[in-house]
């Protein structure tokens, strides 16, 4: 057969699989059909398909195939392309050559092997992650308590789902051994031969763990729990653990097992099938339409026709760099990005997009920037146990992509750039320069730390088990900023507490005081700082560092800022750089968007305010100030609940300005990359602003209903903001061209006055409400920018 095709609209698949040729269709008919009407599909496709695919490319696709299936590397395989709503499904050789030939079909059931990895394992964790079953920093032995010692008990899920974990690849196969519950306990008593974070290990007894995690926290068995929660909801009929005797016939083959037999409905991978056939690295089967069910849901921010499994904000974590940027090598969770493993991508699929392979001739790469996916499934194994398909997968990503009609792949909004050749991660924070220097800068000092959870390492460890374990380092007390020691309460005032790993005093800096009091620092030598910003004048960070620095400096107590990379870069600076009056989101007079960082404001205020701390900054190693977080190949914390995204961050400076005027997309997946309120008409409101022309933005309608902050509950109709363009993107003036857009449109009804509120700036409020527009308002404020600009460079970082 040379090729079946299926076209789908808006997700939804018919099954289209070209014409239908039965035993009722005349001889003379079937071969019209099969040779003259099949290949004139593929020169002239359908109006559908050809609007998604590029003819020339899914000629170069079927010949990629026809070569490989020719030389039986491998036998046969079914591809499945999608894209724009429309699919394409080439078909080609042998689903089987022993004991007899049998012609490859649509609807053949393969061994996925490691794709059940992502497919059922991925899934179920993430699902337990979401109902707070578990949390991904979770340590291991916390759900398996035999996974400890010898460095075990360091290791955290999140390294079992990054392959960060430094276990081995595998357990061993001698002595013989047989059984789940034995293979659990190998995999238990495994030793890591690395420490976590420090290396990147494809290994299948990360997932052979995860596995059984998903099992003890969920009461269900893996295979269990991805059928009711996965694979039923989106109606993947073909997919499941251990098959039945019934499927045996759809099934593609592998090779033959130790004893001689071959092996068909019974996983190829040794150490699945003497745990009976359902583990959590194998043993999945599954078919091309099912996985690209699987596809359509994960590319659809976790929903796939009304069946919802996961939220966009949980996959969209997945699919970000999760390794720490001292290693070459970028997973997501579960996720292949870039690694020796991502030849699925080819040379035409950006990084942003992901995916994984299997070891029987299977992969699965998705690209979020053209919506597509393709689907490679082979039984490469088959007959001998000797075929190859890694160049294949590397020829096939290659063409899928310049199939994709529509599709610009030259300015990509990457979320990370492509490492070079023998590149080396290099970019350092403070509290890693502090580390690697043996923390002899505190030295017999007792210390108070004042930070939350985004002090941390490169490799996740928290600052503040880092200080209280370093020797010769006497760590006395914790402060805490704006939504806790931890970053998860977004609330008016938290009072103080105590830290329950280290025992230690955690002083809240965010209720009845915003600063350490004289007696809190009364018995310190220094007072360490390391909390990451946002690169946002109204982000509160900043009014912390002021007011803990002015304290230190009162008590004659060392001020040590553990300096941090600015996630929106510092090359940028944009907004107006003076206050009418100072507050806790306004400490001090610099650009909204500032483009500095914690370090370099410390120097800067304690000069300018005539502050005399005695202040020492820890710098950031191997930033460059061009720089955007995603850059730095350090792993993303959210700086505070709904900063949740670098997207959210470079938006924040101007979208962040409406919070008090409307739903800026507070108690949804997307804060701060949506806006609206109940009064709006979405399809005006995005014309308006996309009339606009602003740099580096695109306006889609949207209709939401969010369920925190201003509208709460209320339906919002609005715009759903994309990024076009990172360099080019102006978000002071963006989000104040929005507020003049909003203050014509609909005056009386937009509470214009509350945008002063983090503007902050009582002429450029008059000017907004007197309808002048962003240019204008621009041209206000460009003085005091540039002004702003050359007081900074006297404390910039060399």
């Amino acid at each position: 057969m040379s090729a079946w095709l299926a076209d789908e609209q808006n997700g939804k698949n018919p099954r289209l699989s070209g014409p239908k040729i039965d035993s009722a269709t005349p001889v003379w008919l079937s071969v019209i059909m099969r040779f003259f009407l099949f290949p004139a599909l593929i020169m002239f496709p359908p109006p559908m398909m050809a609007q998604s695919f590029k003819a020339e490319g899914l000629r170069e696709l079927e010949a990629l195939l026809d070569k490989a299936v020719a030389v039986r590397n491998p036998a046969g395989a079914v591809l499945r392309l999608e894209h724009g709503g429309s699919s394409h499904t080439l078909v080609k050789g042998a689903r089987a050559l022993v004991p007899a030939r049998e012609e490859m079909t649509p609807d053949t059931v393969f061994d996925a092997a490691s794709l059940t990895k992502v497919v059922a394992t991925l899934p179920c964790i993430l699902l337990l992650a979401e109902s707070g079953a578990l949390h991904l920093d979770d340590p291991v032995c916390r759900h398996l308590p035999e996974f400890t010692g010898d460095g075990r008990e360091r290791v955290r899920l999140r390294h079992l789902l990054t392959h960060t974990s430094g276990m081995k690849p595998g357990i061993p196969k001698e002595p013989a051994w047989t059984g789940y519950a034995e293979g659990v306990r190998l995999a238990c008593e495994s030793l890591p031969d690395a420490p976590p974070d420090t290396v990147f290990r494809y290994s299948d007894i990360n997932f052979i763990l995860l596995g059984e995690v998903a099992r003890r926290v969920s009461g269900r068995p893996l295979d269990v729990l991805a059928r009711e929660r996965v694979f039923e909801p989106l109606k993947m009929t073909s997919t499941r653990f251990a098959p039945p005797e019934e499927w045996r016939a759809r099934i593609a083959p592998t090779e033959k097992d130790e004893t001689g037999v071959m092996l068909r409905g019974v996983v190829h991978d040794p150490t699945a099938r003497r745990m009976g056939g359902v583990a959590g690295h194998a043993g999945l089967f599954t078919c091309a339409e099912d996985l690209a069910r699987y596809a359509r849901m994960i590319l659809g921010g976790g929903e796939l026709e009304g069946a919802r499994i996961l939220s966009g904000a949980t996959l969209e974590q997945a699919r970000r760099v999760q390794t720490a940027g001292t290693i070459a090598e970028r997973r997501g969770y579960g996720w292949d990005l870039e690694s020796a493993y991502s030849r699925p991508r080819g040379e035409v699929f950006p990084p942003g997009s992901f995916g994984h392979t299997g070891f029987t001739g299977t992969s699965l790469w998705l690209d979020p920037h053209s919506g597509g996916f393709v689907i490679f499934l082979s039984s490469r194994l088959h007959p001998a146990g000797n075929g190859s398909v890694r160049d294949l997968y590397e020829q096939v990503g290659t063409a899928a992509a310049r199939c994709l009609a529509g599709v610009d792949f030259t300015n990509v909004k990457a979320p990370f750039k492509a490492r070079a050749p023998g590149e080396v991660p290099t970019v350092l924070n403070g509290i890693d320069v502090l580390q690697r220097e043996g923390f002899a800068r505190l030295s017999g000092m007792r210390v108070g730390l004042v930070t939350n959870h985004t002090g941390i390492n490169a490799r996740r460890e928290s600052t503040i088990d880092l200080l209280a374990a370093a020797p010769g380092v006497k760590l006395r007390a914790l402060f805490s900023p704006e939504h806790g020691i931890r970053g998860q309460l977004d609330q008016e005032k938290i009072g103080d507490s105590v830290d329950k790993k280290t025992g230690l005093p955690v002083h809240s800096l965010y209720g009845e005081r915003r600063a350490p009091s004289a007696e809190q620092l009364g018995e310190l030598d220094a007072l360490v700082f390391d909390i990451q910003d946002i690169g946002c004048r109204f982000y509160t960070y900043i009014s912390t560092l002021r007011l803990c620095m002015e304290a230190a400096a009162r008590q004659g107590v060392k001020f040590i800022v553990l300096d941090r990379v600015n996630p929106v870069g510092g090359a940028v600076v944009e907004g107006p750089a003076l206050v009418s009056k100072e507050a806790f989101t306004a400490t001090h007079p610099i650009a909204i968007r500032h483009g500095m960082t914690m370090g370099e404001l410390a120097r800067m205020m304690n000069a300018e305010r005539m502050t005399g701390a005695d202040l020492e900054v820890v710098p950031v190693e191997g930033w460059r100030r061009e720089m955007l977080f995603d850059e730095t190949g350090l792993p993303w914390v959210n700086p505070s609940p709904n900063m949740r995204t670098l997207e959210a961050a470079l938006l924040y400076p101007g979208i962040g300005l409406l919070e008090f005027s409307i739903s800026v997309g507070r108690g949804t997946d997307t804060p701060f990359e949506i806006l609206g309120a109940p009064y709006v008409d979405d399809l005006r409101l995005s014309h308006e602003l996309n009339k606009l022309g602003l740099p580096g933005l695109r306006f889609m309608p949207a209709r939401f209903t969010p369920t925190a902050s201003i509208f709460k509950d209320q339906p919002c109709g609005g715009a759903r903001i994309e990024i076009t363009d990172r360099r080019a993107l102006r978000p002071v003036r963006a989000g104040l061209a929005v507020a003049a857009v909003l203050q014509r449109l609909y005056p009386g009804k937009f509470a214009v006055d509350k945008v002063g509120t983090l503007l902050n700036h009582d002429t450029l409020l008059k000017a907004l409400k007197s309808g002048r527009d962003a240019r204008a308002l621009e041209d206000m404020w460009r003085d005091e920018t540039a002004d702003f600009d050359g007081r900074r460079r006297g404390f910039l970082a060399p």
